[in-house]
C-alpha cells in the first residue's frame, strides 16, 4: 500500500469519526467544532485526490463560514433564550 493511499484512508477514517462525534454530541458548540474538523479533513482529502478547487471551496466554505455562522447563530440565539426565560 503506498503512502497516498494510507493517508486517504487514515482520513477517510477521521472524518467518518468527526461525523459520528456530531452525532453523538449533546453540546452545541461541540457539534459545531466537530463540523469544521470534520471540513477541515474532507478538504486536506480533496487536495489528496486532487481535486484542489474543490478542498480549497470546502476550507474556506465548509470550515471557515459556515463554523463562523453557525457560532454567531448559537450565541444570537442563547443570548435571546436567556433574555426571554429571565422575564
Amino acid at each position: 500500500m503506498s503512502d497516498a493511499t494510507l493517508y486517504i484512508v487514515i482520513l477517510t477514517i477521521g472524518f467518518l469519526a468527526t461525523s459520528l462525534w456530531v452525532l453523538l454530541s449533546r453540546k452545541l458548540v461541540i457539534m459545531i467544532v466537530a463540523i469544521g474538523i470534520g471540513s477541515v479533513v474532507l478538504s486536506v482529502l480533496f487536495f489528496l485526490l486532487g481535486a484542489p478547487f474543490a478542498g480549497a471551496f470546502e476550507l474556506s466554505v465548509g470550515a471557515g463560514l459556515i463554523s463562523i455562522l453557525f457560532v454567531i447563530a448559537t450565541s444570537l440565539s442563547s443570548k435571546k433564550r436567556d433574555k426571554g426565560e429571565s422575564q
